[in-house]
């Protein structure tokens, strides 16, 4: 009896569970799938510490309570931005393919409409914050906030519409192409990515980190042992991003769950390869972002291919994430904690690998050009408008701070305060002007 006391507690609960639901119309799978949703939900939140500690370690001290905050108050007025029209445009009714056009300001609705807002708005939320790293150091405050409002309101929805949408009536062209970005490869992460190399072109790089010759300079992250607890956070994250999106509570998560796992190992392990081959310093700042390009790259097929598959699909992302850095520096773009090679390069890598691995349809090249429309039509999407969008922010309320704002630092001049008052007092005491 004591080997199976378990079980018969676990029945003894759902007896007493069933009745109460059944009273009030909501199956015991429903409240089940609810409550698995809800948690994945928190889970993907969660990630938002993990790209704080993440891009602030990454960051100099002067700048990492601007980083700190850029993420705070990108998840904030996102969010609320993603109930007012975001949510609608991407999940409305989509008789076009092109876009949801009801559910916005989402109210008197069903239950589990509640549910799958609040676990699409971090999802909105993640694909605004991934700009903010890319752009650190020498992006005003209030003008990286106006981005992140339209990148939940619109540029992230519309995008999503075509492959996720609808959950009503309609659906995306490119999901009636049969476009497989499971849990977003290419929605979320590829789109936050082109977002960022936006930015950052819009912006220029850094002060002094290129001399005038174009050769590199290095400007090194304040707090690496905060970068590698943000890692393992986004690693943590991921399991409700990708195992979440199944919005149910089935068999099926641990497949996923497993996948995502492997990817983001065999990711670092992947940069941790490309680096040795190719003699150059074992940096942990690329084995971390090796470790989440893994994770970013098996987003998208991470419930349609079997673990060998995944395990490749994460160490090909290491290498993509590795080589693709370099490519940015070598092209003088400023990209702070790598966003555009971990995100845009390995989101877009993943994705094919999604078309390339599908469990008993292996190299299907009808599959494999509908993986390459999508990823192109993300990058057509994204890009160009929110390089519009930088450009025009930049004219008219100014999208870079200052020269001298930039030299003492972005914590004091936007915010006045700073993170390690005892290493920075004099700063404190010297005025704003």
């Amino acid at each position: 009896m004591k080997k199976h006391r378990g079980w018969y507690l676990l029945g003894t609960g759902l007896a007493l569970v069933t009745p109460a639901t059944a009273d009030n119309g909501v199956g015991l799978q429903q409240a089940m799938d609810t409550v698995w949703l809800i948690t994945a939900g928190a889970l993907v939140f969660f990630m938002q510490a993990g790209f704080a500690l993440l891009e602030s370690g990454m960051s100099r001290a002067k700048n990492s309570v601007n980083v700190v905050m850029k993420n705070y108050m990108d998840l904030c007025l996102g969010s609320l931005a993603f109930w007012l029209i975001g949510y609608g445009l991407m999940f409305g009714d989509n008789p076009t393919g092109l876009l949801g056009q009801t559910h916005f300001w989402l109210g008197n609705a069903d239950h589990m409409d509640y549910s799958l807002l609040f676990f699409q708005t971090m999802f909105a939320a993640t694909a605004a914050t991934i700009a903010s790293g890319a752009m650190a150091e020498r992006t005003r405050y209030g003008a990286y906030l106006i981005g992140a409002v339209i990148v939940c309101g619109m540029i992230y929805p519309v995008y999503g519409s075509w492959v996720w949408g609808s959950l009503y009536k309609g659906s995306g062209w490119l999901a009636e192409l049969g476009f497989i970005d499971f849990a977003g490869s290419t929605v979320v992460h590829s789109l936050g990515g082109w977002i960022a190399l936006a930015g950052i072109i819009v912006l220029g790089p850094r002060l002094g980190r290129y001399d005038e010759g174009g050769k590199s300079r290095l400007i090194a992250g304040h707090n690496l042992n905060s970068v590698a607890l943000g890692g393992l956070i986004l690693w943590l994250g991921w399991f409700g991003f990708n195992a979440g999106s199944t919005a149910s509570a089935d068999v099926s998560i641990g497949l996923i769950a497993l996948n995502t796992h492997l990817a983001a190992a065999a990711g670092a392990v992947g940069a941790l390869l490309t680096m040795l081959l190719s003699r150059k310093p074992i940096l942990l700042t690329h084995t971390i972002n090796g470790g989440i390009g893994g994770l970013v790259s098996i987003t998208a097929g991470c419930a349609s291919m079997e673990p060998l598959y995944a395990v490749i699909t994460g160490l090909v992302a290491g290498w993509v994430v590795v080589i693709g850095s370099a490519l940015l520096d070598r092209l003088r773009l400023d990209d702070v904690v790598g966003a555009v090679p971990v995100h845009g390069f390995a989101g877009a890598w993943g994705t094919l690998a999604a078309g390339l691995f599908v469990t008993g349809d292996m190299f299907n090249p009808i599959q494999i050009l509908v993986q390459v429309l999508g990823i192109l039509a993300g990058f057509a999407w994204a890009f160009p408008v929110a390089l519009l969008m930088y450009g025009l922010i930049h004219l008219t309320v100014g999208l870079r701070a200052g020269t001298v704002d930039e030299q003492r630092g972005l914590d004091f001049s936007e915010h006045y305060e700073v993170a390690y008052p005892e290493f920075q007092s004099a700063l404190l005491h010297q005025g704003k002007h």
